[in-house]
């Protein structure tokens, strides 16, 4: 694949403006007499106008020099982030805590003492409120070099209560930061190291997270606090695969913004985080009647509030939505009808698939592969898999890439285009061998994927069958079962006993399972 040509930073932001964002900027700039006329106002109505950035043609179309592009483009770009800033739609508790802190310390700077720090007190106050501790220690710096003037003549009062006050944030800080580390490091462990494999990974893990926890008073958390705590013991429950955790916890995390909705307002991605968390545990818990409760209040909350409404919140609804709803399918076996509902996820996925990472696009093309398969559409299936299988530039996680590889053969030899199909169990298997640590379940495929061009027609059942009988036994595996959920091999294998399609055998098991 051909590496993607670097963009240009200015286009790449007027080209993700909003027309209201684009209307307003205009507005903004010709609050000033001549603005309309200036070279970073035909320098942005000229980019708007382009599909792809071309400076040469730039210089042509406008009065601006070669040596004045980089300064006008510099301060375009700074204008329009003025002009976005005064935006309701970017306005939040943070950002009005910054413009308060910014208009003291004008006020400060006036000379004007007493009311910078009346602004300050009232300031910290809503901090405090919103946990936005940082900032409110900002304000105690801010109200310390204030009264260090001697200018309000309350200094000997006010020393031990600022110091106090900054004593208190400060370890109010210290544990936020200390929790909000630990469950950045559990998902860095995560991505270096992926699922534990056995009881020394998960003594490791335990380890680590009981050598990182901060000592703590439940009863003295805030809400970030709780927050970053819930998320570090998801992720060590993600880790160790004990998804029961990873489901209390995650539904501790989502009822923490339900108790306070205007954390919900004020971190809207941290909540849909926590949604996507709560579904993913009932995912890998089977929990289909729960999955489907908590994914339609998601979906009802999605087309209904307007806290959603930021294109990077808007990215991750579609993300976590339509990943999930695929997810459904697989809860109930209805493979022919998910494959209805994947023309929807194609037209969504071409809309914004260039803001969305290659990593999450290529597990759509996973899934989507996955609801082929089980339709019994190998054609289909193997396309999305040769996707994914053809891009040399991604790093996808080792276990996705090894199952996309099995499903690949396991594809071609149900679509009985068999004429390379000893020259794929070869390059299959190479690439396998290749893969550290798998799991006893990938090995096991590995060998019988090997041998399966040695069997005779009249052997293949027999095959199937020990086969089978090998892998049944991982099924309730700690370790092992989550292979089961990424390729159904045993609903494949007990379809090709039973000679029929994967979709009933599933649905066979989900309608056992519910008596």
């Amino acid at each position: 694949m051909k590496k993607e040509k670097k963009k240009d930073p200015l286009f790449s932001l007027i080209k993700s403006l909003s027309k209201s964002e684009k209307r307003q900027f205009k507005l903004y700039a010709g609050r000033l007499e001549g603005n309309t006329q200036s070279n970073f106002m035909a320098l942005f109505v000229l980019m708007d106008k382009l599909n792809v950035y071309d400076e040469k043609l730039i210089l042509a179309r406008t009065g601006i020099k070669k040596q004045q592009i980089s300064n006008t483009k510099a301060h375009l770009y700074r204008q329009i982030l003025i002009s976005l800033r005064l935006s309701p739609i970017h306005q939040n508790s943070i950002t009005q805590i910054r413009e308060q802190i910014d208009f003291a310390t004008i006020l400060y700077t006036k000379g004007l003492y007493k009311q910078s720090l009346r602004l300050l007190d009232k300031t910290k106050s809503v901090a405090v409120v919103k946990e936005q501790y940082n900032l409110a220690y900002e304000i105690i710096e801010l109200e310390k070099v204030i009264e260090s003037q001697y200018i309000t003549r309350s200094m000997s009062d006010r020393a031990d209560t600022l110091a106090i006050e900054a004593k208190n944030i400060n370890q109010k800080n210290m544990v936020t930061s200390k929790l909000s580390n630990l469950s950045l490091q559990l998902y860095s462990w995560f991505l270096k190291h992926g699922y534990a494999r056995n009881d020394k990974d998960t003594q490791t893990v335990e380890q680590y997270y009981a050598d990182r926890i901060p000592k703590y008073k439940f009863s003295d958390l805030g809400f970030t606090s709780k927050m970053y705590l819930y998320q570090a013991n998801l992720w060590q429950g993600f880790i160790t695969q004990d998804f029961l955790s990873c489901y209390r916890n995650s539904q501790k995390l989502v009822q923490l913004f339900h108790d306070l909705p205007d954390m919900k307002k004020l971190h809207p991605v941290f909540y849909l985080k926590a949604v996507n968390y709560l579904l993913e545990s009932l995912f890998y818990l089977q929990k289909k009647d729960k999955f489907k409760e908590i994914l339609d209040e998601l979906t009802k909350e999605i087309n209904e509030e307007k806290i959603f409404s930021s294109e990077n919140t808007q990215n991750l609804c579609f993300l976590y939505l339509y990943q999930h709803k695929i997810n459904s399918f697989y809860l109930t076996g209805d493979f022919n009808k998910g494959t209805e509902f994947v023309k929807d996820v194609l037209i969504e996925l071409n809309k914004t698939d260039k803001k969305i990472d290659a990593h999450h696009v290529m597990l759509f093309y996973y899934k989507i592969a996955c609801m082929y398969f089980g339709a019994g559409d190998y054609e289909h299936c193997i396309f999305y898999l040769n996707k994914i299988i053809k891009n040399k530039d991604l790093k996808m996680r080792e276990d996705l890439l090894c199952y996309t590889r099995v499903l690949n053969l396991v594809a071609h030899y149900e679509s009985g285009d068999d004429e390379y199909i000893e020259e794929l169990i070869k390059s299959t298997y190479k690439f396998l061998l290749k893969m550290n640590n798998l799991y006893e379940v990938q090995r096991k495929m590995i060998k019988f994927l090997r041998n399966l061009s040695n069997l005779y027609p009249h052997e293949l059942r027999k095959a199937f069958k020990e086969l089978y009988e090998e892998l049944k036994v991982y099924e309730d595996h700690p370790y092992e079962k989550r292979s089961f959920l990424y390729l159904d091999i045993l609903s494949w294998l007990e379809s090709n006993i039973k000679g029929v399609p994967v979709e009933d055998i599933v649905k066979q098991k989900i309608l056992k399972a519910r008596h």
